[in-house]
């Protein structure tokens, strides 16, 4: 993540919630005053009931943006359309946003939502448009308990900094480093961790439905889960779930990368190690037309992934490189013009020019198979995708995948070569199993990251993980039965990936 911004002043606000009554007049204040549509909220109040009837106590908490000094999703924001103010406030430009969901991703407060209507991305901005002019944040005006108050922390003699300085405040989630400026005041625990309260077990809250779907994370640990943190006397009375971000085109997208970057990868290392010649149809020919291809829908899922998609060429103009986003879409404009290049010199057979080639080939593969580790890396609260063992991790699946098609193309082009490469198949998938077994099983750093593991293996997406699990055991028998099984390599990393992606998104981060 960069370094903050050097601010020129600080706004800040502090909610008191030892004043709040969970009236939600905030919430429809904010809707009225910043005209944000049904179904999304910039701000609401979540209850949780803490304790045991009779002796059970009803605790609320304002949920919204946090304004963070140093906000992960204006670091992760391909395009700017998030930035940060020279008064600290965490702004948005709709006008340059495409709709990648990056910022969503990175928010550790899922403070961020899709626009239903303009489909751009937007939260909480502090009602920017109304300090400009004198005047406080719809919230604020409304709250009839001034348990919301706003002001400049430079300010010495305003509220929010005598209580900032002088009383017990708590913020969420500052293991994240994003140093928020958004303050509570006699928040219980139970509100300020989001999987700290149980989920009630019937469909609703006390006057709403609970949302339920893989596509959507709901606040509290569900039935089954057990972790040593968490407030067992506690239960949600009323939280609003909030989207994953990410869907299956995501999933389809690492699929189909991996799958570009190994088969370019996997038949040039061969012909740089001896293994296979240079002449042979695989390195020349079949190996880059599948990378191009593979490329060429993995660039497609990527556009139609936008909901903007008519705007992905601010991407390249108006690119922000701190974001990986844009990392990666250089990355991969890179390795489709070198693997171009080396498709001509394959059919030419000029093989000076493919060995040359390589030098940089190989490096841009495995950056193209790997730079997704760390564009995950970038949403800080997704605990799941913070394994330091990730970017190995896909460089290992795009050889699977590299080796597949080798496989296939040996086997049609050069058959002496079949018994060498399904071995290496086969030991390829052996480590993919054991890496993903590895990642499942190890003891997780933290609850949240436990609780992903958990969905991924035992809750909501473990039959996907299963199904993953039995293909990858068929595509280590390939050299044993015969290269049919390979295709299980193929199609192993699918549900795999899936599982993975969607597991780290359905934790509750408000």
């Amino acid at each position: 993540m960069t370094e903050p911004k050097k601010l020129t002043e600080t706004w800040v606000k502090v909610l008191d919630q030892t004043k709040c009554i969970g009236c939600h007049a905030c919430t429809t204040a904010c809707k009225s005053e910043n005209q944000v549509p049904l179904g999304v909220t910039r701000t609401y109040v979540k209850a949780v009931e803490v304790g045991v009837f009779p002796e059970v106590r009803r605790n609320f908490q304002v949920t919204r943006c946090n304004q963070c000094a140093n906000p992960p999703c204006v670091t992760a924001c391909p395009t700017g359309a998030m930035y940060q103010r020279d008064d600290g406030i965490v702004d948005f430009d709709k006008s340059i946003c495409i709709g990648c969901k990056a910022c969503m991703a990175a928010c550790p407060y899922d403070a961020i939502f899709i626009n239903p209507e303009d489909h751009s991305a937007e939260k909480c901005n502090f009602c920017a448009h109304r300090l400009e002019v004198g005047l406080e944040p719809a919230c604020v005006v409304v709250c009839p308990t001034e348990a919301i108050l706003i002001g400049r922390l430079e300010d010495a003699t305003a509220p929010t900094t005598k209580i900032i300085h002088r009383e017990s405040v708590a913020v969420r989630s500052p293991e994240k480093g994003t140093r928020p400026k958004l303050y509570y005041k006699g928040a219980h625990q139970a509100t300020l961790d989001p999987i700290a309260a149980r989920r009630p077990s019937g469909d609703t809250f006390m006057w709403s439905e609970i949302q339920r779907g893989a596509d959507v994370a709901v606040s509290g640990h569900p039935a089954g889960f057990h972790d040593s943190n968490l407030s067992a006397e506690a239960k949600l009375g009323y939280d609003v779930a909030h989207s994953a971000p990410w869907g299956s085109k995501v999933s389809l997208y690492t699929w189909t990368k991996g799958i570009a970057a190994g088969a370019y990868l996997v038949p040039i290392l061969l012909a740089v190690l001896g293994r296979l010649p240079w002449g042979s149809p695989v390195v020349r020919l079949i190996g880059p037309i599948t990378s191009l291809v593979f490329l060429a829908v993995t660039g497609f899922l990527l556009i139609i992934d936008l909901k903007h998609p008519e705007r992905f060429h601010l991407i390249l103009l108006k690119g922000r490189l701190q974001s990986w986003l844009v990392r990666g879409a250089w990355g991969l404009m890179l390795f489709g013009a070198v693997v171009t290049l080396d498709l001509i010199a394959g059919i030419t057979h000029f093989r000076v020019l493919e060995e040359v080639l390589a030098i940089p080939g190989i490096p841009l593969a495995c950056l193209a198979a790997l730079y997704t580790a760390f564009l995950f890396a970038q949403a800080k609260a997704r605990d799941l995708w913070q394994s330091p063992l990730l970017p190995p991790h896909l460089v290992v699946q795009a050889l699977l995948l590299g080796a597949v098609v080798t496989l296939f193309g040996v086997a049609a082009a050069n058959p002496l070569h079949v018994a060498y490469v399904d071995r290496i198949l086969s030991i390829l998938a052996l480590i993919n199993l054991l890496m993903v077994v590895g990642e499942a099983t190890i003891t997780h750093p933290t609850a949240k990251a436990h609780l992903a593991s958990y969905e991924m293996t035992r809750g909501r997406f473990r039959w996907i993980f299963l199904a993953g699990i039995i293909l990858n055991l068929i595509a280590i028998a390939t050299p044993f039965v015969g290269i049919d099984l390979g295709v299980a390599a193929l199609l192993c990393i699918l549900p795999l990936e899936h599982a993975f992606v969607q597991a780290g998104q359905s934790v509750p981060l408000a």
